[in-house]
């Protein structure tokens, strides 16, 4: 008898990790079944003309040490300073990067494989001024927004800690842990950009997933550890505050290409331009898959199933008269919000840098920026050679990622190419970012069903569609489409090695699949281990 099958439809971050930890670690043969042409889903990085897009931005970093170690088992760390600091260092003769390089790692300037040991800087644009984020109270904030405003925050933020609210949606959440009147300057616009819908519609989980044990109290400890330590790589510290990540020298398409290339030398197999059109079921169980490619129609046998495409699309292929009425129907109107990134390539930005941190060009040195102005449709704006200089083609240009959330179909998604980018750079403008004539090159990359969305009447059964899945023992749901969560990178990799656990374990439950938190779970032998180093994403 030949081994056995394990067909993983989706080459994302899950379904390459569980791929990969098949091969290596069971008897099973891992199948990939890849729609697109690329490895990585939205973690891919695309390449035009030489400079390099990072689609939403992917810092790699993780609680779990055993996620951690598994990226660094792909790529090794940098050893060596990288073109960025040796620049920096001509111009500046007293320039010290500040960065933990590894010890017995690799040198950016001889190898492209490997991952970059960056730091970490996000700010808000808000009234024209850049604030720190996470938004703590510190010194930046109080000379931006004034002391009037700075008491009402602390006011109201006092109020919710003596009467807070019964948490049934993310505007209680967000109250609850900045108080009112910070929620109002900061997280409301912004939510309602990303999600399309107001807060109070949101149901809190995206704020316990997202922003986790963020708070004004939390940001402010954090705050005095780092004046009074000077370190913030330690399991106790927020994800949201870390403040170093790793990163793949030319972007994290760069991780999941190596791991598809060492998962085929290992005897795995990967078909792109693939999608899977129907899945059989015999007696509750998985049976085979067909899809089609460029020579047609194709089918699998298979010992087990692992989809990480959205669920309505893995109902829609196991067939409505197949499934129980209310279930299939769920999985059909359950929501998601897409994304679309404008690169523009600049010779400089108008934007100053005024932080006091010295960067290449002096260009402002962060990885993103969130932008809280009103009637600005932009959600955030990426500077790739912030998150690598090996990014842009020519390190002397800047090259920027304009993000914009959007339903599919809407006014946004269906603009042509030439509308999107003009646009994108009339509000680049608007805010006083960019100069027109500065720009020397732009391109526009969409992307459907990025976000699960946490809302609408289907979400509220989300637990019947686990349910029924959980009880078809050899089909399994990961990654953050197919599980309709939004997970993290290190959450599919932890979900792809818990999986496999679970089948060398022979436990048959997926509880814990759907239990796994990277913010706490903590492994035994985890606790011998005396390197602390966090990575990001």
């Amino acid at each position: 008898m030949g081994k056995k099958i394990g067909v993983i439809i989706g080459a994302g971050p899950a379904g390459l990790s569980l791929a990969y930890e098949l091969i290596t670690r069971t008897d099973i043969k891992p199948i990939v079944i890849e729609k697109s042409s690329y490895m990585g889903g939205i973690s891919r990085t695309v390449d035009y003309k030489g400079n390099k897009i990072d689609i939403g931005g992917h810092r790699f970093y993780s609680k779990s040490e055993r996620v951690v170690e598994w990226w660094s088992n792909i790529l090794p760390k940098q050893s060596k300073i990288s073109i960025e600091d040796k620049i920096l260092k001509e111009i500046y003769p007293e320039y010290l990067h500040n960065k933990n390089l590894a010890p017995n790692g690799a040198d950016p300037e001889k190898t492209n494989k490997l991952f970059l040991i960056r730091n970490r800087l996000s700010r808000i644009l808000f009234l024209s001024k850049l604030f720190n984020y996470p938004i703590s109270l510190s010194w930046n904030l109080f000379v931006n927004i004034g002391p009037v405003r700075i008491l009402n925050i602390l006011i109201s933020y006092l109020y919710r800690k003596i009467y807070p609210l019964k948490v049934k949606s993310l505007e209680d959440f967000f109250k609850n842990n900045f108080g009112d009147v910070l929620y109002k300057i900061f997280f409301k616009d912004y939510t309602e950009k990303v999600w399309g819908v107001p807060c109070s519609e949101i149901p809190p989980e995206w704020g316990n997933q997202r922003v986790k044990q963020l708070s004004v109290m939390e940001s402010l400890k954090h705050a005095l550890k780092k004046w009074k330590n000077g370190s913030l790589e330690n399991k106790n510290t927020v994800t949201s505050l870390i403040g170093e990540f790793l990163y793949p020298k030319y972007g994290p398409g760069m991780l999941w290409e190596e791991v598809a290339r060492l998962i085929k030398e290992k005897g795995g197999e990967i078909y792109i331009n693939s999608e899977c059109i129907d899945i059989k079921l015999d007696s509750e169980r998985v049976s085979s898959i067909s899809y089609i490619d460029s020579t047609g129609l194709q089918h699998l046998s298979a010992n087990y199933v692992f989809s990480t495409m959205p669920i309505s699309e893995l109902f829609n292929a196991i067939g409505k008269n197949n499934l129980p009425e209310p279930i299939y129907n769920i999985s059909q109107n359950l929501q998601y919000r897409s994304f679309i990134t404008v690169g523009l390539l600049l010779n400089k930005l108008k934007l100053k840098n005024q932080s006091g941190l010295k960067t290449v060009n002096n260009v402002i040195p962060d990885n993103w920026i969130y932008i809280q102005e009103k009637n600005i449709k932009c959600g955030r704006v990426q500077i790739f050679n912030n998150w690598s200089p090996y990014m842009v083609k020519d390190i002397n240009k800047v090259w920027i990622g304009l993000e914009y959330f959007c339903d599919e179909n809407d006014d946004l998604w269906s603009m042509s190419e030439t509308e999107m980018k003009n646009f994108a750079i009339s509000e680049m403008h608007q805010i006083q970012f960019i100069e027109k004539q500065d720009i020397i090159d732009s391109v526009v990359i969409s992307y459907p069903k990025t976000y699960p969305s946490y809302f609408g009447e289907a979400y509220k059964h989300i637990d019947e569609i686990i349910e029924y899945v959980n009880k078809i023992p050899n089909l399994f749901l990961l990654g953050r489409n197919g599980m309709h969560k939004y997970n993290n990178m290190d959450h599919s990799v932890l979900c792809a090695m818990t999986i496999v656990d679970n089948l060398l374990s022979n436990i048959t439950t997926k509880d814990n699949l759907w239990k796994l938190d990277t913010e706490k779970i903590q492994y035994e032998y985890q606790e011998t281990k005396k390197d602390e180093t966090i990575a990001s994403f």
